[in-house]
């Protein structure tokens, strides 16, 4: 840097500053400066005090300069946005003297302007320098390609002016531009920006050179490639063989053990994998793909049992009760080993496999039955969870094109397995949902098909996947959430729940000894009695499977453990019914139906729901109709439609047969409530009909219900009692409640053949057509009731 020596009658100038952060501003520079306060002060003072000159100086790391340059405030306004802003024209370098008062609130300093270099054009070395800082900016620019700023920049013939360009350079820094402006004479200052220059110009050669020696390799490594490629071509036409290695595609795919049409379909993405540049994203999808499909168990099937009996006793030993679907297994297995002995195909082919719905209440064992009946039939055990699955991506796989592509879960669990005849347990297939990802319950057609399911095809894979022989076991608690499409697609077996005895013997046998295993009890330290067991399963639950007596169990083993470690008991802990109190804690569920029916307008139905069966107690109420008020009907405790509108049917019927029920014709003058409780709880189906003719029919005449009696059935406006579903749900809740007589449709007398025993033993079961008969049943004239059916 120099400074110039101002000549002794250079004029000193007051001027207001305006010092401006990290903004250099050289002379014939034109800025637009955004105001603040303190630079409005100042444009104004410019604008009153010096006919709108000033001094901009930079302040650099909150340094404040001793150079600026006096400017000119060419005009004020608003930019876009609404802020204020002043365009300002430099004119000359000046140094800044002594601060100085002048008006308004500017800061005011003495100014000494630089003179120019006058002698400086007519200097060779300063032409020389002009002409080489002005190659090195157009040479600059070319490369930006800014060829307006290039055509401005040939104009300029002055070496001062042309030096002074470089405050518009983006490539220097604000230091630089500072140390521009603080030098004074021409030739200093072009020798300082053709440095700067030249250092910008190699750097971006260098730029260029790196992405040039970048675009190179890239070429190199595609020309290897097809050399290699040409290479391997070469060695199979000598016979000569490939290399081996992981990235051999084409020797695995010919050495793996799959149908025809598959290896073909490998073979041409082989095809396309050895054309594709290694640098391509197609490559790894190949790889992907090709990795997926060498992975599945193409050629892979375990040998069933053929020991019937063995695998019935394997269902015993694991399930107590659940007949129906060993029977279905077992004869599943005699029907597969009868067509081994004989020699007739087993595996694949259309309409082949097995598919099962296991509907029922939580807690039943529906999954649990899954593994044994893979360890009854020697194969290989696979659970896919569908609960909440709602994209039918999750079902058929996405499309390759996709990034993270995946097949779906039939072809993951298909490969899990390692074998093509595994049991695939289909866990929740009720709680499948849809939205606009697509329905995963209509995804599942093809899969669940026994007539379709051979050529499964699934959307990675877009192969005809062989799922014949694979045993499909689906779980479900309410059927009625399955699309009928699908579930006419599988064999339903219902499991509605254990009786009291069954579920006895379950915690005796299978319950009790698996808990004294976790809490590392042996039946010497603990033993629990029948007593106790049944105490268990009728006062402190009431579900129709047997996850809560489980837990019940585990709690009063982890008492007695605890008895044992802190030497409250110093032998064997024996639990009885006394030592439930101590060990479970109150019971929990007490008979409450005489409770509940003890007044007139009560009437105890039966209900089925995602949890099994249960008691639903039907509540009628009457009031007088307040003035300017008319009769209705009231209905409350979150009641469906359907269940509404057999409310509206009871009511109908009753007023309309008021005479042969004995009820007086007047009481319909008055408002009827009619509730359902719990009123937290949702409440939908036709099957509380005859209840509610029941429960109006009590109100009307004043007489209750009989305590024991319950009762479940569509009613018609003529009084016809229509069947209905989930009948031994039902029976099994009305003897958990302690009920002893029930009626029921007559169309829905078959449906008692798979009510247990023990069941039927306990409760009286009328089937009744009419609910005329109900309704004298149910009120105490038991000597009209329809026919009982025989025990």
């Amino acid at each position: 840097m120099s400074d110039p020596v101002t000549p002794a009658d250079a004029p000193v100038q007051k001027l207001p500053v305006l010092f401006v952060p990290d903004l250099v501003v050289l002379p014939g520079m034109v800025v637009s400066i955004e105001l603040d306060d303190a630079a409005r002060a100042t444009v104004d003072a410019a604008r009153s005090g010096s006919d709108g000159r000033l001094l901009v100086a930079p302040r650099l790391d909150d340094r404040y300069a001793a150079y600026g340059a006096v400017a000119t405030v060419e005009r004020v306004g608003r930019v876009q946005g609404g802020t204020e802003a002043a365009i300002l024209k430099a004119d000359q370098r000046a140094r800044i003297g002594s601060g100085v008062t002048g008006p308004g609130a500017a800061l005011w300093v003495e100014v000494e302007p630089v003179p120019a270099d006058v002698g400086a054009k007519d200097d060779r070395r300063v032409q020389d320098l002009a002409e080489e800082y002005k190659r090195l900016v157009v040479a600059t620019l070319q490369r930006r390609e800014a060829w307006q700023v290039i055509d401005q920049v040939q104009r300029v013939t002055d070496p001062g002016a042309l030096a002074d360009l470089a405050g518009y350079a983006p490539y220097l820094s604000a230091e630089r531009k500072r140390e521009l402006l603080e030098t004074a004479q021409v030739a200093a200052r072009l020798e300082l920006v053709v440095g700067w220059t030249r250092e910008h110009l190699a750097e971006m050669e260098l730029t260029d050179k790196i992405g040039h020696d970048v675009a190179e390799g890239m070429e190199k490594s595609q020309r290897e490639f097809l050399l290699r490629q040409q290479l391997a071509a070469i060695r199979k036409e000598l016979g000569e063989g490939e290399p081996e290695g992981a990235d051999d595609y084409r020797a695995r795919v010919e050495a793996a053990q799959v149908p025809d049409a598959v290896r073909a379909s490998m073979l041409r993405e082989v095809d396309k994998l050895e054309r594709a540049s290694d640098q391509s994203p197609e490559t790894s999808y190949l790889r992907t793909w090709l990795d997926t499909v060498l992975d599945l168990p193409w050629s892979v099937r375990t040998d069933d049992t053929t020991d019937v009996a063995a695998a019935r006793a394997v269902l015993d030993a694991d399930h107590h009760g659940l007949e129906e679907v060993k029977d279905r297994i077992t004869e599943y297995l005699a029907v597969r080993a009868r067509r081994a002995e004989r020699g007739l195909q087993v595996v694949g082919g259309r309409g082949s496999g097995a598919v099962m719905l296991l509907a029922g209440p939580p807690g039943v064992g529906k999954t649990s039955l899954g593994e044994s009946v893979a360890r009854a039939l020697g194969r290989e055990f696979v659970r896919v969870s569908l609960g909440g699955v709602r994209d039918e991506a999750e079902i058929r796989g996405h499309r390759r094109t996709y990034v993270g592509a995946l097949p779906g879960r039939i072809v993951r669990a298909v490969k899990e397995a390692g074998s093509m005849n595994p049991v695939v347990l289909l866990d929740e297939v009720d709680k499948v949902g849809a939205d606009h990802r697509g329905d995963p319950a209509a995804a599942l057609l093809e899969v669940l098909d026994p007539a379709q399911n051979h050529t499964f095809r699934d959307h990675y894979l877009e192969l005809d996947l062989d799922l014949s022989d694979v045993l499909f076991l689906a779980t479900a608690n309410v059927v009625e959430q399955i699309p009928q499409a699908l579930l006419d697609r599988m064999e339903l077996i219902t499991l509605d729940g254990y009786t009291e005895d069954d579920k006895v013997a379950i915690a005796r046998d299978y319950l009790l000894p698996r808990q004294l295993e976790r809490t590392a009890m042996t039946p010497d330290e603990v033993t629990v009695t029948d007593e106790a067991l049944h105490e268990l399963a009728a006062s402190h639950t009431r579900e129709a499977g047997v996850r809560q007596m489980e837990r019940l169990l585990a709690r009063l083993l982890r008492k007695a453990a605890t008895r044992l470690a802190t030497g409250q008991a110093s032998g064997p802990v024996h639990v009885d019914v006394a030592d439930l109190k101590d060990l479970v804690g109150r019971p929990r569920f007490t008979p409450e139906v005489a409770e509940r029916t003890s007044v007139p307008g009560v009437a105890t139905g039966l209900a089925v729901t995602g949890l099994g069966g249960d008691v639903l107690f039907i509540e009628a109420s009457a009031h007088e109709v307040r003035p300017g008020g008319s009769p209705g009907l009231t209905l409350t405790g979150q009641l469906g439609e359907v269940m509404k509108e057999s409310a509206q049917i009871a009511l109908t019927y009753v007023t309309a047969h008021a005479d042969e029920l004995g009820v007086d014709p007047a009481f319909f003058d008055r408002a009827v409530h009619l509730h359902v409780p719990a009123g937290a709880v949702p409440k939908d189906g036709p099957s509380a009909g005859i209840t509610m003719v029941t429960a109006l029919t009590s109100l009307a005449t004043g007489r209750p219900v009989r305590s024991e009696v319950g009762m479940t059935g569509e009613v018609t406006l003529n009084g016809r009692v229509l069947p209905i579903g989930g009948l031994k749900q039902k029976l099994l809740a009305a003897q958990r409640a302690g009920l002893t007589e029930v009626f029921v449709p007559l169309r829905n007398e078959p449906d008692l053949d798979d009510v247990p025993e023990e069941v039927l033993a306990a409760l009286t079961v009328h089937v009744v057509g009419d609910v005329r008969d109900v309704v004298r049943g149910a009120l105490g004239e038991a000597a009209e009731v329809a026919v009982e059916r025989a025990a």
